[in-house]
């Protein structure tokens, strides 16, 4: 995976590459899904919701330009899979999931499998998670309408978001979101995407 899938196709963080081949993806994938961990593509998990393609994971994380000692924001915990991924890199990651089924699901296999430096907390993603900011990097696993305020504002001066923006049913862009050092903001299309909708609590 991580020479064909990655390292081809333009992936050169070494954080990243390393914590993409020692997280074991199958850890995170339905039972019924195993076979096809390492496949170049999502899976499905339950609710509706998917599992990203692991050049999608990679380009993400690689987005946020780790150095190894930040604390980072996760929108949309799903199997856990990729905050298994930031874990290795990062000294803290905080994952919001909706969905409270996949969120335990998420919490047990990254307990079980010793990330000891994940939180996962049922909630609404479009809110954040104010008291345990400001975050050094933010990466959301689903496509909203417009990037949420909330997050901006927990996002720490020199912070990177990483968000899918778009209609479930429209186009859709994966945009990286940069606070300057002054507090001002600059935005950047990286590509076209496509994501399962992020969901407001309360829907």
């Amino acid at each position: 995976m991580v020479e064909h899938q990655l390292r081809r196709r333009g992936i050169a963080d070494t954080r990243v590459l390393t914590a993409m081949g020692e997280v074991p993806r199958e850890t995170f994938v339905p039972d019924a899904q195993k076979r096809d961990a390492y496949v170049d593509g999502a899976l499905p998990l339950s609710h509706g919701q998917t599992i990203s393609q692991p050049l999608m994971v990679a380009m993400s994380v690689e987005a946020l330009q780790l150095q190894g000692d930040e604390t980072v924001l996760e929108i949309g915990a799903g199997s856990g899979y990729q905050a298994a991924v930031l874990a290795t890199i990062v000294a803290r990651v905080y994952s919001i999931e909706l969905i409270g089924d996949l969120g335990r699901q998420a919490a047990a296999a990254l307990s079980a499998a010793g990330y000891g430096n994940v939180e996962v907390r049922i909630g609404d993603g479009y809110a954040g998670w104010p008291d345990k900011a400001p975050f050094d990097g933010i990466v959301v696993t689903a496509a909203a309408p417009r990037v949420p305020e909330a997050l901006v504002t927990q996002l720490a001066p020199g912070g990177r978001m990483v968000i899918p923006v778009g209609e479930r049913d429209g186009a859709q862009e994966l945009l990286l979101v940069r606070k300057r050092e002054d507090g001002s903001i600059e935005r950047r299309s990286v590509l076209p995407v496509r994501f399962v909708p992020l969901v407001p609590g309360g829907r």
